[in-house]
Formats: structure tokens, sequence, C-alpha cells
């Protein structure tokens, strides 16, 4: 990072990259204790950096700024305005004198903050969701290329999701600020690349193609949702789009055959999952009330749950998962359409969400136990699809036996109700989620219980800026979650 003095007597500070946050950190927090105003600041992105010139801090200087901010500013940071490194100055110096001040919401600076921040968030999403790898070569010398034109400078952000979702494939990412690579051990990242680049259409578009055709449902065609979600910008670079235009023009029909063809029971498939899961067992009981001394053994006598009526329609229990030793406990409702199928807790849309969350949160989710009030899917069947239904008390009662072994085995240090039925479950009685969220109600047992949503409860929200703002909340939650690891 290099330093010179101004002809209006500041400082210009280069930074080494569009990205370099660090480079900014040190240079900010040097400049602050030197009590250098903003507006005597530059900054600027060269490609060079020097600490050298930069002013000798202060004997015994300090500097207190929350961790929150910092972990914001960082993500701030990736932002494509030129002039993001001079907000977050702005921001530090203020808030020095004012360390209530991104509580502001009125405050412009703080306004303007937070919409980037929501701007880069979006743009990690949908460079989640709308990557696609295309395959070169086969052998020994199978990898992956794919190709994104991301808003902002977000691939060495974003460049960790990618290696954890991937592990086992070798692959590049490639846009035009950066490109990263990943040979199945390690990181590296590079320069930007062209749209002339990646490989030319391979077998795995018709894959994508099939699937996307399959998960079509044109009775609930929503257009302006739809490129909303997937704006047309996205659209060149996914194999699954060049279907679009027909499915749309063609969804009226489509929707009359599909309700023309609705079956009135599950599919068969459900039959033999069910049938699998399900044997006949006389000691019931007996079994139920066993104090089983480990979760693996608890998971299998739930198994052949019959507590309540919901196993005659479900496929399987779906028990939790997680260390016994986990320090927190996550409790849902009830497993949804996925996990019925799949048998684990939080795979589904609502599992994604969740997921993604602890991720931004710093909570390895390999580290926590996740569960649900009730083990068994309970849905009403519509067509095809079984549409989810609220669990009742005496469904709750009856699954609470489980649910006290889990907390019972795992010992946990907390535990985090995960929306109303999670709470009645845990506490025994109806507790106002919208009203506590946030806040931490001691059992009978001195268990703590933070209470939250669901994260179904974003999926529910329309409105695109009124779901971020909810995820955003929830992602606080779980900050607040981690500080309880901690403890």
């Amino acid at each position: 990072m290099q330093t010179a003095m101004l002809p209006f007597d500041g400082w210009t500070v280069h930074l080494a990259g569009e990205t370099d946050f660090a480079g900014w950190r040190v240079a900010a927090r040097n400049l602050v204790l030197n009590d250098v105003p903003p507006e005597s600041t530059l900054w600027n992105v060269s490609g060079t950096s020097s600490l050298a010139d930069l002013p000798a801090v202060p004997a015994g200087a300090g500097l207190n700024v929350p961790r929150s901010f910092i972990e914001r500013a960082e993500a701030v940071s990736c932002h494509a305005d030129p002039q993001r490194f001079a907000l977050l100055y702005r921001l530090l110096w203020r808030i020095r004198e004012e360390p209530q001040l991104m509580k502001i919401a009125s405050d412009p600076d703080v306004r303007r903050f937070e919409a980037m921040e929501k701007s880069v968030r979006r743009d990690i999403h949908k460079m989640r969701a709308f990557v696609r790898f295309r395959k070169i070569g086969d052998g020994a010398a199978e990898r992956y290329v794919a190709w994104f034109e991301p808003q902002h400078f977000i691939v060495e952000r974003n460049a960790p999701f990618f290696a954890r979702r991937f592990t086992g494939m070798r692959w590049t990412i490639l846009t035009p600020h950066a490109s990263a690579t990943w040979d199945g051990v390690s990181m590296a990242f590079g320069p930007g690349a062209a749209r002339r680049d990646p490989p030319p259409e391979d077998a795995t578009e018709d894959l994508w193609r099939t699937y996307f055709q399959s998960i079509f449902n044109p009775a609930r065609l929503k257009v302006k949702a739809m490129q909303s979600e997937m704006p047309k910008k996205y659209w060149r670079n996914l194999p699954e789009a060049s279907l679009i235009p027909q499915m749309i023009a063609h969804a009226e029909e489509a929707a009359k055959e599909m309700v023309a063809r609705m079956p009135t029971s599950p599919s068969p498939h459900h039959a033999r999952v069910q049938a699998k899961h399900w044997p006949i067992r006389e000691s019931q009981a007996a079994a139920e009330e066993a104090e089983y001394p480990s979760i693996e053994e608890t998971r299998e006598a739930a198994r052949h749950c019959r507590r309540c009526p919901l196993w005659r329609d479900a496929t399987q229990t779906v028990f939790g998962e997680g260390p016994e030793g986990a320090r927190i406990v996550f409790v849902g409702e009830q497993p949804g359409d996925r996990e019925d199928i799949a048998g684990k807790p939080f795979v589904g849309p609502a599992g994604q969400i969740f997921d993604a969350v602890l991720e931004e949160a710093g909570i390895d989710r390999l580290k926590v136990y996740v569960t649900n009030a009730v083990k068994h899917f309970k849905f009403e069947p519509r067509g095809k699809r079984r549409i989810h239904s609220k669990p009742n008390a005496g469904e709750i009662r009856a699954c609470r036996w489980w649910l006290d072994r889990e907390l019972a085995l795992t010992k946990p240090d907390a535990v985090v109700a995960l929306g109303a039925t999670a709470a009645q479950s845990l506490l025994g009685k109806a507790v106002p989620i919208t009203r506590m969220r946030g806040g931490i109600i001691e059992r009978e047992d001195g268990l703590p219980v933070f209470l939250t949503i669901h994260p179904s409860f974003i999926l529910r929200i329309r409105e695109r800026e009124d779901k971020e703002a909810e995820r955003q909340r929830f992602l606080d939650d779980m900050k607040a979650v981690r500080k309880l690891m901690r403890a």
C-alpha cells in the first residue's frame, strides 16, 4: 500500500486490488488514530501496496470497533461502487464518536451501507444458484469449468462455498474480474477471463434441461416473480433458459393437462419406502419406553414409532442428526416432503436457507445437532404434491418423548427453538415467537431455549425486500446463537 501527500494536504491510499479489505483495514485504523478526517483521504485501487509511508500510530492509541461492523464491512468491500472504501472509512470515523451509529436506520451513510451489503449478499446468492459447470477431459484429466458474470467482486468471498459443495471435483469458475480454481486440495485465484474462454456445451446441459422440465409447475407460474429470482441477464449462461419462452407460452395448456391427470394417492415409490421402514413389531410399546444409551440406538428405535397416527402416512421417521456431544441443538417443527423421502432433517428449501445462514453466521452445521419437534411428515395430499399440515398439540406431545431423549443424550449448553411448534414442544406451552424472538427462556430442567423463527417463514414472504430483510434478521439471530456457543 503506497501513500503520498496530496496538494489538498490529504492522503491517497493505494490498495493492492479490488478486494483488498485487509489493506483497507490496516490503513483505515492507522489514519483514524492519526485523526485524518474522511474529507482528507482518497482511496484508490492501483495494484500496488506499501505500508512504509503511512503516518506512525501515536503511542498508546487504541480503536474499539464492533466486530459486527468489521464483518459487514468486509462484505461491503466487495461491492462494485468505486466509493465503497471511502464510505467505510467515513463510517469508521463516525463510529468513534457515535458507537450506536449503525443502529440509526435513517442515517444516509448507514442506509447506503445496508443497501450495498444487501446487493452483495444477493449477488453471492445468485452466483451459488446460477453457476453451471461444463465437463472437459476424461479420466485423470477430467475437470469442470463454469462461466459467471457477477455484479460485484465476490469471487474470492464465494469460492469456499463451491469448494465445500464440490469437494470431490476439480473445477474452475471464470468471471470477468477473477477466476477461482479448486484442485481438490487447495484454492487458487487468478485473473479474469473473457466470455469466449469457457468450453462449449457438453452432455451435462441436457441433464439440466431435463431436470428443469421435470420440476416446472405450470399451475404456479408467475413470470414476474420468476424473472425477479432469475433475471434475464443470467439466462445466456443457463442451459435450461432456452426452454423458458416455450414453457411460458404453453403453461396454461400444460396446467389443464396436469389437473386432468392428478392422482388421489401417493406414488408407488412412497409405499415401497414406507414398507421398508415399518416392519411389524410385537413389543412396540415396551421398545418406546426403553432408555436407549446412545443417539444411534434411539434413532433405530424411533424408526418403528407408533406413538401417534402420523406414522401411517409418512414415508419414514426423520430423526435428528449431529454429534452426540453438540453444544447447541436446533429444533424445527417437522420434516417436510423432501426430508420425508430422504430421511434426514433440513434438506429441503428451508434447510438450504438454514445451511446458508449458519455458514454466514460462522456456525459449522457438522458441529451442531439438528432435529424436529415432530418426527413424521404431516401433510394433505393435493394431486401429486403433499402439502405441509401443522401438527396439533397431541402429536407434539406424543413426539416430545423422542425429543427429550435427544436432549438427554446430547446434553447441550442451549437449544434453539425454530418456530412456535418447536417452542411449544420444548417449553410445554404456547409462546409468541414474534414478540419474544431473540429472547431466551429457561426450561424447568435449566436448559436455555433461544427463540427465533423457522427458516420456512422466509420462503413464504413474497416481496423481495421484505424477504431479504427477514433473512438478515434470521442471520442476526444465528450470530447471537454463535455467541452462546462461545460462552
